[in-house]
C-alpha cells in the first residue's frame, strides 16, 4: 500500500512538471515575428517623420538634440562607419543617422526605452542595444582627442585659467562626484544605494577653469563615499602616486616664498592631501580661513 501511495504521488509531480514545461513553452512563442508598431518605423517612426523636420528649423533643432546641425553632422561623420549594419533580406538596418539620433536624444532627455520604442518604433531591447553600443562608439572613437591624458602642459593651461578666472593660483582642477541615478541591479543589496535614498552610480570627475572634464572615473557603488571612491579610483590612485605629471612646486606667482605644489579642490567630503586642497570646517572660522573658503568654493 506504501508503493502505491508512493508511486501515485510520484506521478502526479511528474504530470505537474511537464505541465508547467507546456506553460512555459506555450508563453515563449511569440506572438509576431516583427509587432505592428515595430513595423511601421519607415512611415511612423520619429526618424523618418521628424528628423527632416527638425533640419529645416535649426532652433528646434538645437533644442531637440542639444547640439546644432554642424556638430550633429561632425558627429555622424566621425562614428557612422563604426555604427553602420548591414541590410538583410528580412529588415531594413536602423541607419548610423537613425542610431545617433535615438542615443543623442536619450543622452540628451534621459527619457525611458519605453517612451523611445513609441516614437522611433523600435523594439525596447533594439533600442538598448543601440544606446549601448553608440555609447562605447562614442568613447573609442573621441575619448583621445576630448579627454586625453593630462601632462604637464595641459596642468598649467589649466592653473592659468583658474587664476584668471577666481584668482586662485596653483589650482589645476576642481574634483567632485555626482550620483547617477539606476534600477537596482539584481542580487547586489544595499551596494548602490546612496545616502539620498535612491539607487546610483558616482560620476567622479575632474574639470577645469571652463567646466570641461579633465579626468573621469565612472562605476563606483552609491553606498561609497566621495573620498574613499577618490582615493580607490584612478585619478586618486595617479594623485597618490604622481603619475598624473603635476609640475612640480614652485613659489606662489609674485612671491620668493617656498614652493608650494600645485592642487587640486574638493569639498569637505574629501580628504586632505599633498595635492588636494578643501575648505575649512565651518566652526570657529576668523576673517583669514573665511576668505580662504570663499576662494576656494569660486575655485
Amino acid at each position: 500500500m506504501p508503493e502505491q501511495e508512493f508511486a501515485f504521488k510520484a506521478l502526479i509531480l511528474v504530470s505537474r512538471r511537464r505541465q508547467r514545461e507546456r506553460d512555459r513553452r506555450r508563453r515563449r512563442l511569440r506572438r509576431y515575428w516583427v509587432h505592428p508598431i515595430s513595423s511601421a518605423r519607415i512611415t511612423k517612426g520619429a526618424f523618418e517623420l521628424l528628423y527632416p523636420e527638425l533640419r529645416e528649423y535649426p532652433e528646434k533643432f538645437i533644442n531637440y538634440f542639444r547640439m546644432n546641425m554642424t556638430t550633429f553632422d561632425e558627429l555622424l561623420d566621425r562614428v557612422s562607419l563604426r555604427l553602420a549594419r548591414m541590410d538583410t533580406f528580412f529588415r531594413r538596418s536602423v541607419s548610423p543617422t537613425e542610431r545617433l539620433m535615438l542615443t543623442i536624444c536619450f543622452l540628451a532627455t534621459g527619457d525611458r526605452f519605453t517612451s523611445l520604442y513609441y516614437n522611433f518604433h523600435l523594439g525596447i531591447s533594439t533600442i538598448s542595444t543601440i544606446v549601448k553600443d553608440t555609447c562605447q562608439v562614442f568613447w573609442e572613437q573621441l575619448h583621445e582627442e576630448f579627454i586625453p591624458t593630462p601632462n604637464r602642459q595641459r596642468w598649467l593651461q589649466i592653473e592659468k585659467k583658474f587664476q584668471e578666472v577666481c584668482q586662485f593660483p596653483h589650482c589645476v582642477g576642481a574634483v567632485d562626484g555626482k550620483h547617477i541615478r539606476i534600477i537596482k541591479p539584481p542580487g547586489t543589496g544595499s551596494e548602490f544605494f546612496n545616502y539620498k535614498k535612491y539607487f546610483s552610480i558616482v560620476l567622479m570627475a575632474i574639470t577645469d577653469a571652463e567646466y570641461r572634464f579633465v579626468a573621469v572615473d565612472i562605476g563606483a557603488y552609491g553606498r561609497t563615499n566621495d573620498s574613499m571612491i577618490f582615493k580607490n579610483s584612478f585619478m586618486g590612485q595617479s594623485v597618490y602616486n604622481r603619475q598624473f605629471d603635476f609640475p612640480p612646486p614652485e613659489p606662489m606667482p609674485g612671491t620668493n616664498g617656498p614652493p608650494l605644489p600645485y592642487v587640486l579642490v574638493g569639498d569637505e567630503a574629501f580628504q586632505m592631501l599633498g595635492n588636494l586642497l578643501k575648505p575649512y570646517s565651518s566652526r570657529g572660522l576668523d576673517a583669514t580661513k573665511r576668505n580662504y573658503n570663499y576662494q576656494l568654493t569660486r575655485a
